[in-house]
């Protein structure tokens, strides 16, 4: 397990998970890839500290279930499996039983562009699909975020056993190293708890600089850095358009190819944004699989993928939610031209 440093007081940050998480919700608009949206929320508990008992029929469950190795292991995201198989994920091992029902903080991983945690869940009864919602509310050092956004997928292995991913996008309340709370909810009023530090993992990053204007929208790449975990492109800009439902700059994607001509497979990357001074602002980070070390020049293309429904959801400064039919964009998408990037070797 790779040793991680961190002057937080543990115990204090672990007692201000629910501390955290009991301040307003606020949110931007977004739109994210995955099984289940997830997005901050404010809840109000309490932290029951005790020995939990486990029932014989939970027992024997978790005695008749198969052996099932690293959940990033096993992923079909090959920045998860070679970060378990190069050793820098993680190992948390953290279990909570509430109600017959056992949860295991199994890894963690954090780079440039997400934090990702995977969850052993076992259960003396069946439970229902949707059973955890989006997955876990976060703090970050004892502190709810002001927005976060990811996403959360489970794999059901039988009728009482299952894993989970969840995946949240990097922003800039994240420092490099920080103690980070999860606590997971369920459908009859439960709560599970988890509190462990995290350390983002070295990456070799490119200064790009790369900035382009087409039809009143502007995109700039900033830099983009690769590792084990993967390929991470960050990018910004604004668009003339205040309308962030005809917005292009809400649907912007990169094609990433090798000098050999090899496509790097995109992963996803949700997008945030905001009207400042009569422009629509937008950021995100784009992940993609990880390169190896024969890769020496990356072309990329920014491009526009339309939607072909959907729709989002506002949320006010008070936090109150509405939903805003898919409005297909009028004009055409703005056509952006390539650029390379030299990798250092």
């Amino acid at each position: 397990m790779k040793q991680l440093h961190t002057d937080i007081p543990i115990e204090e940050v672990r007692s201000a998970i629910v501390t955290g998480l009991d301040r307003g919700r606020k949110a931007k608009n977004r739109r994210k890839k995955g099984v289940y949206a997830v997005v901050g929320v404010a809840a109000t508990s309490t932290i029951l500290v005790g020995s939990a008992y486990m029932s014989p029929a939970l027992a024997n469950n978790l005695s008749h279930i198969p052996i099932i190795g690293s959940i990033f292991g096993n992923s079909d995201v090959i920045g998860l499996q070679e970060a378990h198989k190069s050793g820098l994920s993680s190992q948390v091992g953290e279990t909570q039983l509430v109600d017959g029902i056992s949860i295991t903080l199994e890894e963690v991983i954090y780079d440039d562009s997400t934090l990702s945690f995977s969850y052993l869940i076992k259960s003396e009864e069946p439970l229902s699909d949707y059973y955890f919602g989006a997955g876990a509310e976060l703090t970050f050092n004892g502190v709810s975020p002001s927005t976060y956004g990811g996403s959360y997928g489970e794999e059901h292995l039988s009728d009482t056993t299952r894993t989970a991913i969840q995946t949240i996008g990097v922003t800039d309340e994240m420092p490099d190293h920080f103690e980070v709370g999860l606590v997971l909810h369920g459908e009859e009023g439960e709560s599970w708890y988890f509190s462990t530090p995290v350390q983002k993992v070295d990456s070799e990053k490119i200064v790009v600089n790369h900035t382009q204007t087409v039809d009143g929208l502007t995109v700039t790449v900033p830099d983009l850095s690769y590792g084990k975990t993967g390929l991470n492109l960050t990018y910004q800009g604004f668009d003339e358009r205040t309308d962030v439902e005809q917005s292009f700059g809400m649907e912007i994607e990169f094609q990433v190819v090798d000098q050999d001509g090899n496509e790097i497979n995109g992963i996803g990357g949700g997008v945030s944004g905001n009207i400042v001074h009569n422009k629509f602002e937008f950021s995100s980070i784009k992940s993609f699989d990880p390169i190896d070390d024969t890769v020496t020049e990356l072309t990329i293309t920014p491009h526009v993928v339309l939607p072909t429904n959907g729709g989002s959801v506002h949320i006010d400064e008070d936090g109150n939610e509405t939903k805003q039919p898919f409005d297909e964009k009028v004009g055409e998408p703005p056509t952006f031209t390539s650029f390379k990037v030299k990798l250092k070797n």
